[in-house]
């Protein structure tokens, strides 16, 4: 197990910090401040100069324009993306644009990679994913009321979707519809490509989460797809193997995720350190000196330590053998890394005192948004429930079944 970085990789990395200091946290203001649609421009030019610099999407490969890392290469470049909550924008490996794009890279036929897939990884659009429902339990993902019925070559889609991350402004969405309820759970639904300007497609509204509904990428929303017709072409993959798709997607993306969670983690550290080295109780009396903020910076440190050696491993084991290899890794950084994050957050807030819960610094727009890392992409109770329920079961129980 080599978690090294070449001398190549290193390099590469110390230019995404600078151009993440120097280009992308001086915007970080008006992030807080303005809709998200004004800061475009700005953002564009930052992007030209990424692709320029040759760190465009480096999650894709060189085919795609992108830089070709592995997996455990793109965390690295991941952690030090996430410092900023425009990182992973400002590189084109945002999501749920990423997740796409593997979606379209791996089912896709060479149509719909032409159309959707190729514009996607050129930033020239941006999608959306369509499968929480208002009306049911996403914590089980096989369970939902989107249908999406043939009729002759046409698939007519009727339901609702909601938190469906970036849809104001997305040229189109993957939806998760049921083709056959009759089928087995894992086999009822498919994946659908729906263009934004489908009839019977309609944005009901961004979702106010906590105060802000947020607009364009940075908003997630609600959807209706009301006798919304997309011809067969528009399936993506076979039909009923939507829910294995979107297991693919999950894999690898909750490493995408976690390693930025842990750039989250090392911006707030470094926030929490700074505030507790400057900010004075009283004159020569700095707030560092408590022993309760003192312990709050080891036991951080030693925190976020341990979450990104738990996620590198995920990273490298998927590289070596594949995602169903990983499936306990990816389970125990879904939960205990987002756990993580949201302990160091809170903290640097507690540490900025009046300060930390306003919008004048970037801490406020991480505990909004990252308290959500517990519950998207399954939540922290389901992994925890399938690590446990793996582990018991290869054990002999000296009576009775194993829990289920």
């Amino acid at each position: 197990m080599d978690f090294s970085i070449s001398r190549g990789l290193q390099t590469t990395l110390e230019r995404v910090r600078e151009v993440v200091d120097l280009q992308i946290i001086p915007l970080e203001p008006a992030l807080l401040s303005r809709p998200f649609s004004e800061l475009r421009p700005a953002l564009a030019a930052v992007r030209d100069e990424v692709r320029a610099s040759g760190f465009w999407a480096p999650q894709l490969p060189e085919t795609l324009g992108g830089m070709g890392l592995s997996l455990l290469e793109f965390a690295h470049v991941a952690e030090e993306l996430g410092r900023s909550p425009l990182g992973n924008y400002a590189f084109n490996c945002q999501a749920p644009d990423a997740g796409n794009m593997e979606l379209l890279r791996e089912f896709g036929t060479d149509e719909q990679r032409r159309l959707y897939l190729e514009p996607l990884a050129a930033g020239e659009c941006r999608s959306c994913f369509a499968m929480t429902e208002p009306d049911h339990a996403g914590s089980n993902p096989v369970w939902m009321g989107t249908r999406a019925v043939r009729d002759g070559d046409d698939y007519v889609i009727d339901g609702r979707k909601w938190f469906a991350s970036a849809a104001d402004g997305a040229s189109f969405a993957i939806v998760m519809a049921v083709t056959d309820p009759a089928a087995e759970p894992h086999r009822r639904a498919s994946l659908f490509i729906v263009p934004a300007g489908t009839p019977g497609f309609r944005r009901v509204r961004n979702i106010p989460c906590m105060g802000h509904a947020g607009d364009d990428w940075a908003s997630h929303a609600e959807l209706a797809f009301e006798r919304c017709r997309v011809p067969r072409e528009s399936r993506l993959g076979e039909e009923g193997a939507g829910f294995d798709m979107a297991q693919a997607r999950l894999g690898p993306g909750r490493i995408h995720h976690a390693m930025r969670w842990i750039g989250v983690c090392r911006r707030a550290f470094e926030m929490l350190c700074d505030r507790a080295a400057t900010r004075e109780l009283a004159p020569g009396d700095p707030l560092g000196t408590r022993q309760a903020v003192q312990e709050w910076i080891a036991e951080s440190l030693a925190a976020i330590e341990a979450a990104r050696l738990l996620v590198l491993h995920a990273a490298w084991t998927i590289d070596a053998s594949g995602p169903s290899a990983a499936r306990d890794a990816i389970s125990l950084v879904k939960f205990h890394v987002a756990g993580v994050m949201q302990q160091v957050i809170d903290r640097a807030v507690q540490a900025h005192g009046a300060l930390g819960i306003s919008d004048d610094t970037v801490l406020s727009w991480f505990y909004r948004q990252e308290r959500a890392a517990r519950i998207y992409d399954g939540p922290d109770e389901v992994h925890k429930a399938v690590v446990a329920r793996r582990i018991l079961a290869g054990r002999k129980p000296s009576g009775g079944e194993v829990p289920r």
